[in-house]
């Protein structure tokens, strides 16, 4: 049974691009396996393939053929696929509204993706540094 999966457009032109720069014919599709782990639930692999393996099931994405494994399925329903690229995070990225936060500790402090946290007292004790550094004349 297909997954209640929604798909983020960025998501789909990052899942598109790996199909298209694989070089396989067409018809060919992105396999997604999910497996529980890692501080957003999931671990994901994924590859381009040329059809699905025996027993997955596949999505259709705007044309994009999705080839999912059993066990996928049952993690992604009602789950938000996107694709982040942040100075500080690339890649796809699951969000599930059932599912509690993590509980590791760099979860509670970690910003929110593409959030940088800047203390206003830093930036002025640098400037301050910056003020405060001799200064070399410019030979004429």
């Amino acid at each position: 049974m297909l997954p209640k999966l929604t798909i983020t457009a960025a998501a789909e032109k990052f899942m598109r691009r790996i199909v298209r720069f694989s070089g396989l014919p067409a018809g060919a599709g992105f396999r997604l396996a999910v497996s529980s782990g890692g501080c957003s639930g999931y671990d994901a692999q994924f590859s381009a393939e040329a059809g699905p393996q025996s027993g997955e099931e596949i999505l259709e994405v705007n044309g994009l053929r999705v080839f999912l494994p059993a066990t996928s399925c049952q993690m992604l329903d009602g789950v938000t696929m996107d694709f982040l690229d942040t100075p500080t995070q690339s890649g796809l990225s699951f969000f599930n509204p059932n599912q509690a936060a993590c509980g590791c500790a760099s979860a509670e402090a970690a910003a929110p993706p593409g959030i940088a946290r800047i203390d206003i007292s830093a930036i002025g004790r640098a400037a301050a540094r910056v003020a405060a550094a001799p200064t070399t004349p410019l030979a004429s």
